[in-house]
């Protein structure tokens, strides 16, 4: 079964999702692909790992989404990503070839996730189009991503001031 909560900045879909984790009961491994590059993420990263119970697996990993995914998704746990939308950054970071390679990695270990995979992403197409070639690429790429993710999902989740919106949901 794989989930997919979305929504914008401080919309609470990762506490959601976290919660949502914590039901689906079994181990939970927390997959985080940020990166504490400054000092606002490195408290930023602080504050999820806080509130998270401190018997949860917790597995970094940036960039090697998909080869993650498929050595840590078994039947009698969770698997909780967050976010997407970082490991999109540090995926485009990598150059095309690479990018690529996990984009496909990751929706390949989608498909095959034996058990239950929990991801979280920002939703940033409610917005205007960026103005630099960069910062629309990203977004572009983020709303290809969210719309792949979401085909692949039994449940898909929209979080706006911390409610959530299902979306989809699948029998």
């Amino acid at each position: 079964m794989i989930e997919l909560f979305l929504g914008g900045a401080r919309s609470g879909k990762s506490r959601l999702a976290e919660e949502r984790a914590e039901q689906l009961g079994g181990v939970v491994t927390y997959l985080a692909t940020a990166t504490a590059d400054d000092g606002e993420m490195a408290e930023r990263i602080a504050a999820h790992r806080a509130r998270r119970p401190e018997d949860w697996r917790l597995v970094e990993e940036p960039l090697a989404l998909g080869r993650v995914l498929r050595t840590t998704a078994a039947p009698e746990g969770v698997v909780l990503v967050d976010c997407l939308t970082l490991w999109l950054a540090n995926a485009l970071a990598a150059g095309e070839e690479r990018f690529a390679e996990e984009r496909s990695a990751l929706l390949a270990a989608l498909e095959a996730a034996p058990g239950p995979v929990v991801l979280v992403s920002n939703e940033v197409g409610s917005g205007i189009v960026p103005l630099g070639a960069e910062t629309r690429r990203y977004a572009d790429e983020a709303g290809r991503l969210n719309q792949a993710v979401a085909a692949r999902s039994d449940r898909v989740t929209l979080v706006v001031a911390g409610l959530p919106w299902t979306l989809k949901e699948s029998p």
